[in-house]
């Protein structure tokens, strides 16, 4: 089904492969070029690097698509890589950037990763679930999860290096819209999208210390 003939069956714009390549490639933009000694900042207010931050990121999407490399992803409750970390404050992930690469590499990797979890919800049966800590999604909520962990660590980073980090707002309208049914939409869907996942407060809303996403099926929720 195309994404025009899915947006006329459902009001909600759906998220796909596509939009998780679109997520990586904001990514790539926003912080291709930072010198090296920069990586070794805070990404925002986390405890975590610039360069954890992404290490974490391409973790996140690796490990979302090989839910679906399994032929029936609820009989794991996850794929039982090794975990370990390179500090006791760092992020624990099963894969980890070459140094001697450099940022660029690890960006590449992180290319490498949403491509794979792109693949993966395109081509899985659209029914299919996968659990997840906040629940078992489909195909639709790993690619927005994806989409989400895209947008709002490239803004981690991206503060941590002195940049522009603001959320797509398609992107963000799609993200919201399909694992924020809770979030009032106020001002850009970015912005929005920035509030619901704690990292900035508005106006009107104080900044959120808990937060979560809602990845149940269309219908489920």
């Amino acid at each position: 089904m195309s994404t025009s003939e899915r947006t006329a069956t459902h009001p909600t714009p759906f998220v796909l492969g596509e939009h998780v390549r679109a997520a990586v490639a904001h990514c790539v933009t926003t912080l291709a070029g930072a010198p090296a000694a920069q990586w070794r900042a805070a990404a925002g207010d986390l405890e975590w690097t610039c360069w954890e931050t992404l290490e974490h990121l391409a973790d996140d999407l690796l490990t979302y698509a090989l839910r679906f490399g399994l032929a029936r992803p609820m009989d794991a409750p996850r794929v039982p890589l090794r975990i370990s970390t390179d500090r006791p404050e760092g992020p624990a992930n099963v894969i980890f950037g070459d140094a001697a690469a450099g940022p660029e590499g690890l960006l590449t990797v992180v290319q490498a990763c949403g491509g794979l979890l792109a693949m993966a919800v395109d081509s899985a049966p659209p029914t299919v679930l996968a659990p997840h800590v906040f629940g078992a999604s489909d195909p639709e909520g790993f690619a927005a999860m994806g989409v989400v962990e895209t947008l709002v660590h490239t803004y981690d980073i991206a503060e941590g290096l002195g940049r522009d980090g603001h959320p797509p707002e398609d992107l963000s309208h799609r993200a919201l819209a399909r694992l924020f049914p809770d979030v009032p939409r106020t001002g850009s869907a970015s912005t929005t999208l920035l509030w619901a996942t704690g990292r900035i407060a508005t106006p009107d809303r104080p900044r959120r210390s808990d937060w979560r996403w809602y990845g149940a099926p269309r219908g489920n929720g």
